[in-house]
């Protein structure tokens, strides 16, 4: 049983050490889409047409009768 754990205990090991820059890149994977999906956002929002019709969303809102 011990051998059993032993081997386990290596084959763990190794395979730890292999995916060890595994991490970083999807890191740097997830910031690099987020970036992306941050500008066309940006993009979109800043746009004529949808900038005026946040203002006139603003607009009823800040008027509406309470």
């Amino acid at each position: 049983m011990n051998v059993k754990v032993k081997k386990a205990w290596t084959r763990l090991c190794v395979t730890r050490r292999r995916d060890s820059g595994m991490v970083t890149s999807e890191y740097a994977m997830g910031i690099v889409a987020a970036v992306g999906f941050a500008l066309l956002l940006y993009e979109v929002v800043t746009s004529g047409q949808v900038r005026a019709e946040l203002q006139a969303i603003v607009k009823r809102a800040l008027s509406a009768r309470m």
